[in-house]
């Protein structure tokens, strides 16, 4: 209790005679812990809004189109044309222990779509139930997305995308009312909750309407897939998965497993892992460019240690003369400096953490889409222990090496300093 009584009452003492040039030090240290705080923040939420739009698209899920032979196998000849069938999704699902859920997908586009006296051109999908979970698609309250009776009562029903509901419906409730897709009326039983897609294969899912496979093939007369849409029951069970398809579907087909263009492929794992360390290594570039700012800080705090090294010399020189142990003089230099960081370090994660929170209110308000891709700035657990991780490593070594040079004065020398 002494010993830190004693610490403080030569911190008060050095703060009395260095009082401005402390204050713009713990100033320095502010402004610089507050541009990490930002700096930070803005990029961890980069990131997870990164990852938030590359889990729009579906997560974990697997897009395979078919492709065209370049291996003869069986004596067919390399270069044919493969075409999927809808019998071939349950051919996978019986055929294959690590599918999860898997959904076959028919695709139109230039479909007039109308309501009242608006009509607009859009890409109409037959897919079946399965297919709102495996691609994001969750329905706005109120409504809902396809379900196995409209499947197998190939029921006109239609599922909108929140663009789609608002041009034709504008601010009004969309569900239960009658949209005509081609001249045939289909009634509305749900609009996508709005999301963040940042990836997409045939087009955004805000601009399509969907209604049931089995609809889709009765009203169109079609009898070929566009492509399917599967997921594994586990991410680590993928591989094995997309190494499955080639086998089953090889042996329908009649194409060697091993042909890698016989099916074409897009695995989102992949993309998103792309994705994240994208963002990671963005908030990285901001971290050091932060901590750079901090730095200069901490320099000023150094500054200020050797200063109050210098004006203390002959008084450290008694301390070393009268036998005085290393720690009692390292001591209290390293405190104060810790604490000189530790009040412009408060100051600037108790501005940071304002100043966040204030952008996150603006973000969430806004309708601007330039904020909607940044994302709402976030100070988490990570930031803020990157922050004191920091802010203890430079007030430390700030204190450290000018303690250092103190102590390695001769207590002689040090006794005739003026």
């Amino acid at each position: 209790m002494l010993r830190l009584g004693l610490v403080w009452k030569l911190f008060r003492r050095a703060a009395h005679i260095q009082r401005k040039r402390m204050a713009m030090t713990v100033a320095a240290i502010a402004w610089g812990t507050l541009s990490i705080v930002l700096l930070l923040s803005f990029g961890e939420g980069l990131k997870r809004n990164f990852s938030r739009g590359s889990r729009g698209l579906g997560e974990g899920i697997v897009v395979v189109w078919p492709g065209s032979t370049g291996i003869a196998y069986a004596g067919f000849p390399q270069g044919r044309n493969l075409t999927f069938m809808p019998a071939d999704v349950p051919l996978l699902r019986a055929s294959i222990p690590e599918l999860g859920l898997a959904s076959a997908e028919m695709i139109r586009w230039g479909n007039n779509v109308a309501y009242g006296r608006k009509t607009f051109s859009k890409p109409i999908k037959g897919v079946e139930p399965t297919y709102g979970e495996l691609r994001n698609q969750i329905p706005e309250p109120g409504g809902r997305f396809l379900n196995e009776r409209d499947e197998h009562e190939k029921r006109r029903v239609a599922f909108l995308g929140d663009n789609v509901k608002r041009e034709l419906f504008g601010e009004r409730e969309a569900v239960g009312e009658t949209i005509l897709i081609n001249q045939a009326p289909f009634t509305v039983i749900g609009v996508m909750a709005k999301k963040i897609q940042m990836g997409a294969y045939s087009g955004m899912d805000q601009d399509h309407v969907l209604m049931p496979l089995s609809t889709f093939r009765a009203i169109t007369g079609r009898t070929r897939l566009s492509d399917f849409v599967v997921r594994a029951r586990t991410p680590a069970e993928t591989p094995e998965l997309k190494r499955q398809l080639f086998e089953v579907l090889g042996g329908k087909y009649r194409f060697d497993p091993e042909d890698e263009r016989a099916l074409r492929m897009w695995d989102t794992l992949e993309t998103q892992k792309v994705t994240i360390n994208i963002g990671l290594g963005i908030e990285i570039f901001l971290g050091m460019i932060g901590a750079l700012t901090l730095l200069i800080g901490g320099v000023g705090v150094a500054n200020i240690m050797f200063a109050v090294v210098k004006h203390r010399t002959r008084e450290i020189g008694v301390q070393m003369a009268m036998g005085a142990r290393r720690s009692y003089v390292l001591g209290p230099l390293v405190v104060e400096s810790l604490f000189l960081t530790a009040v412009g370090g408060g100051i600037g994660v108790a501005v940071g953490v304002g100043v966040v929170q204030l952008l996150a209110l603006v973000q969430s308000k806004s309708n601007s889409d330039a904020l909607q891709f940044l994302g709402a700035p976030t100070f988490s657990p990570g930031v803020a222990l990157t922050t004191i991780l920091l802010l203890g490593g430079i007030g430390f070594l700030a204190g450290f090496f000018p303690a250092r040079r103190a102590v390695s004065i001769q207590p002689a020398a040090a006794l005739r300093y003026e």
